[in-house]
């Protein structure tokens, strides 16, 4: 026996009795002559039906079975003639009798052409008019429908989707072949694709359709709040009855009730069918009691919420409109943090202790604008129902979340004699606030550091700085300034660019003019290729101030340094010497100290963060561009040296925003951190108009090289080598070796000859061996031309020592190369004879004084200069992380920089390096807070998901 369902997605599905794939001659020769040549094929398609079960259940089974569409499911069935459905099973007879009704249905003239866009392009086709006739008599047939045909999504689903697909098919067939020159009635007629369509077309055919509809009233659901004197409590909210009313509403007419004693038999009819349909599409409606002296329904509380929160748009699709009470309000608990402290800090010897200064918090909780009150809290606790009635309003909120909300806030009621330690370990705390916390009202010396739209006092310019400041720079020595005579440690993270220097400054300046209550020096810790700068600037902006270099062979030592510092308003050293001179540096108390380009000690367990937390100091600030390069891990390593111990250990912070943030995408933590973080972290960006007004555009650009035959065959070697090696290890061995064939890939896209080592030439026979090099000295040629100077950045020193002696010889122009084995004389004469004169090139040759190609090691030239002179930035190879390649962008993109900026991102076309930028470029979830896991990530991946990350396309070898 052959059986039939209708897939929507997939057409009419032939099947036969036991699950046969393969005819038997006897088992079809008494079928009609069409449904005998159909089931003479292979059943080739599955199909998943619902069959008897012994117990009179349904139970699902999969089974061969014969897929038509809907043109020749339509032929199919209307062959089917009626004096041969008793010899057909209940199905097919259903459905063949459906497909006779849409025949009628068309040969009535209740049809009409509709447009459909589909892949790209219009598509003309035939459907029934609709309207409440053919909604009557799709319910009519859905009740009727044999239960193997009603599928996962209702009888009614099924029928509607197998309606909508046969009508196109059994017009056109009916009208046959006529031509016309007419574009539309010429793609309705062919089945083609009507070039001439636009979204107007196919709403006015849409409107047309509807203009033709006679319909009966339409069905309104209107939910009516118990009365008054029907409320209960709280506690037994969930006795609370609403009236569902049912109402008709005709065309152009406001909704009335169904009446059902001595009302209009038609308008009870309709109303009667319509619920029905409208039960049928939210069957929660089917087990609510109804009034007996009319239509209307009567819900409990958790049908009236589940009625709201889902069955208002399953409704809605049904073609039944849901009206509210207009006092109805659904909101989302909150709460508000009060914190009240003195009108000053309070003055104590330590100023280290700034954290644990006295403030007084309280919680309230709210939904929406009602701040509740704690009888009303207490009430919230015992709810069983996430409906309830505040104050004469029904608002509907989650009971579970509200009740945790109250419960915290009951806890946590009348706090005193706290310090702003106790207040953010709670915001961090393992068991954080359970809604978010909306609004912080503060005041006294809180004021300034919690509330988001109170400023510090401002502060006059120092009479001591030689520097017109900005007016962010301004706001940012206000801030500065403010937290210093708090004594909490801060994170000043200006973008690049910004000025952070002349900020710092301009906060010695000050303390130096108005007399600074804990008088010392200040220790100043960067890198050694920005100490001559710091120097420089210092005796720019700042002459008055006395400085005192601690580097180099001769460095004070022992009481020969205490005595010197205690002499100087600022100590300049570096990070190397920070570590090795620790306890020289240890021996006295300074007033400040100040890490710059403080990413350096992101990482809480090196030698340098250790040092850095080990040197005491009344005040202590952070300056970096990037507080956070890879992971969250380094805002906490940086937020731990300014104020200790702030967001917990490593391990606590890890379980409670790390991980949340990074993996799970928590956005509640990431708003937690936010508001914990924010207070100590001033962040401004350039990009922002009103920051920096007068700076100019930056371009930034993916540039695509093709590999020379030498690279790929090198990169398919590396590639094969590799997963050779990963096949049958795991853990540190293979992310070791996918590590290490990472960054073999990178050095075979530069160059074989960085790959190799071999010292073997540039160039080959007058041809480039690396595609990439071959478009740099394009690059640097359309530079130079254009009388402008570049930054080269690699990561690779071993490339720089290859690219630097290659562009000088081409163009005839010294080429500096900056990278860590650079001195720091040397470092600071390279960056002031890029920086000084005027670069004049003619035909690739440098006539000035100043080099106008500058060459640079990432992690030595990629922070802490400023070399505006260039407003060209090339990076050669990717280090896949933005915070990192934008810190070295930001060496040209500064204050100071004249020109528009162009940055260009070199890849090579079908590697890995292609690859992984596109992934980079879709990165978008945590772009202001974290980018990203370096490159760890990739050595996670699957060995197929490596092999087609680094694979190497058809299109990689130019020509």
């Amino acid at each position: 026996m052959v059986h039939a369902v209708w897939s929507p997605g997939s057409g009419l599905m032939l099947w036969r009795d036991g699950g046969a794939p393969e005819p038997v001659d006897d088992d079809i020769e008494h079928l009609p002559a069409s449904l005998r040549r159909a089931c003479g094929r292979k059943f080739r398609h599955r199909v998943t039906v619902a069959l008897p079960n012994g117990d009179g259940t349904l139970g699902e089974v999969t089974v061969p079975a014969l897929a038509l569409a809907p043109p020749a499911a339509a032929a199919l069935l209307l062959d089917l003639h009626p004096d041969t459905f008793a010899e057909l099973p209940g199905d097919l007879r259903f459905l063949a009798h459906v497909a006779r009704g849409v025949q009628r249905w068309v040969r009535a003239g209740r049809v009409v052409p509709e447009l459909e866009r589909v892949d790209g392009q219009w598509w003309a086709r035939w459907r029934l008019v609709g309207g409440d006739p053919q909604r009557a008599w799709i319910s009519e047939l859905a009740a009727a429908a044999p239960a193997v045909l009603r599928g996962s999504v209702g009888a009614r689903k099924v029928l509607e989707d197998f309606v909508f697909e046969i009508t196109d098919p059994i017009v056109r067939e009916l009208l046959g072949d006529r031509e016309s020159e007419h574009p539309l009635l010429a793609a309705l007629g062919a089945g083609s694709p009507y070039a001439e369509g636009t979204q107007q077309v196919a709403t006015d055919l849409q409107q047309w359709r509807q203009s033709l509809v006679v319909d009966e009233p339409e069905l309104v659901l209107r939910l009516l709040e118990p009365a008054e004197d029907d409320e209960s409590t709280l506690e037994e909210g969930d006795l609370v009855l609403w009236r569902l009313q049912v109402c008709l509403r005709p065309e152009g007419e406001a909704p009335s009730p169904v009446p059902v004693h001595l009302g209009d038999p038609k308008a009870l009819t309709v109303g009667v069918r319509k619920l029905a349909e409208a039960m049928e599409a939210y069957p929660m409606l089917r087990a609510v009691p109804s009034d007996p002296d009319s239509l209307d329904l009567l819900l409990p509380l958790e049908v009236v919420t589940d009625l709201v929160a889902h069955g208002a748009q399953v409704l809605a699709e049904a073609g039944v409109t849901l009206l509210l009470p207009r006092a109805w309000s659904v909101v989302a608990p909150s709460l508000r943090l009060r914190v009240s402290s003195p009108p000053v800090a309070a003055d104590t010897e330590d100023r280290a202790v700034g954290m644990n200064q006295l403030v007084a918090y309280n919680w309230e909780l709210a939904l929406g604008d009602m701040v509740l009150t704690p009888a009303e809290m207490a009430q919230l606790t015992r709810t069983k129902s996430d409906l309830v009635r505040l104050r004469g309003q029904w608002v509907q909120a989650d009971k579970t979340v509200l009740a945790r909300a109250a419960r915290y806030v009951i806890r946590q009621a009348d706090v005193g004699g706290s310090t702003l330690a106790d207040l953010l370990g709670e915001l961090t705390a393992q068991e954080p606030p359970p809604v978010p916390v909306e609004e912080i009202t503060t005041t006294g010396w809180v004021a300034g550091l919690l509330d988001s739209g109170a400023r510090p006092t401002a502060v006059p310019s120092p009479p001591g700085l030689e520097a017109r400041l900005r007016p962010y720079q301004r706001r940012g020595l206000d801030w500065l300034v403010y937290m210093s005579d708090l004594g909490l440690g801060a994170v000043l993270a200006d973008d690049m660019g910004l000025g952070k220097t002349v900020q710092l400054l301009a906060l010695l300046a000050h303390e130096r003019v108005a007399g600074a209550t804990r008088p010392g020096p200040t220790l100043l810790v960067c890198p050694m290729s920005v100490v001559g700068n710091w120097q420089r600037e210092a005796a720019r902006f700042t002459p008055g101030l006395r400085v005192l270099v601690h580097h180099g062979g001769d460095r004070l030592r022992g009481e020969d340094l205490t005595a010197a510092a205690g002499e100087h308003d600022l100590v300049i050293t570096t990070y190397a010497l920070l570590t090795r001179d620790a306890a020289a540096l240890g021996e006295r108390r300074w007033r400040r100290l100040v890490l710059d380009e403080a990413q350096h000690v992101k990482n809480s367990g090196t030698a340098a963060a250790r040092a850095a937390r080990a040197i005491p100091a009344d005040h202590r600030l952070a300056l970096t561009g990037t507080p956070v390069e890879n992971r969250l891990d380094e805002l906490r390593s940086i937020l731990d040296f300014v104020n200790p111990r702030m967001l917990g250990s490593a391990q606590q912070f890890r379980a409670r925003f790390a991980v949340p943030i990074e993996r799970e995408h928590d956005e509640g933590a990431l708003a937690r951190l936010r508001a914990v973080t924010s207070p100590f972290v001033l962040r401004r960006v350039k990009t922002d108009p009103e920051v920096i007004s007068d700076l100019p555009e930056k371009f930034e650009m993916t540039v695509r090289a093709n590999l020379t035959a030498e690279q790929a065959s090198l990169y398919r070697a590396v590639l094969d080598d590799m997963m050779e090696r990963i096949r049958d290890t795991e853990g540190a061995a293979r992310k070791g070796a996918v590590l290490a064939a990472l960054t073999r890939l990178k050095q075979v896209c530069n160059h074989p000859a960085h790959f190799l080592g071999d010292g073997s030439p540039v160039q080959r026979r007058g041809r480039h061996r690396s595609g990439k090099l071959g478009l740099v000295e394009d690059i640097v040629d359309s530079v130079l031309a254009d009388g402008e100077r570049v930054l080269l950045f690699t990561q690779f020193r071993e490339f720089g020592s290859l690219v630097a002696p290659y562009l000088a010889e081409r163009f005839g122009a010294e080429v500096p190369f900056l990278h860590g084995g650079v001195s720091r004389a040397k470092r600071d004469a390279m960056v002031e004879a890029f920086q000084g004169g005027d670069s004049a090139v003619s035909s690739g040759r440098s006539a000035g004084s100043a080099p106008a190609i500058m060459v640079l090691s990432l992690k030595a030239g990629g922070t802490g200069l400023n070399l505006t002179a260039a407003n060209h930035v090339v990076h050669l190879d990717r280090w896949w992380n933005p915070a990192v390649e934008n810190q070295a962008t930001d060496r040209a993109f500064r204050i100071g920089q004249r020109r528009d900026v162009q940055v260009r991102k070199l890849v090579c076309v079908g590697t890995l390096e292609e690859r992984i930028d596109a992934m980079l470029a879709s990165k978008s979830e945590l772009a202001d807070l974290a980018v990203g896991t370096g490159e760890n990530w990739i050595t996670e991946m699957s060995t197929d998901e490596l092999r087609e990350l680094m694979r190497l396309g058809d299109e990689a070898v130019g020509e």
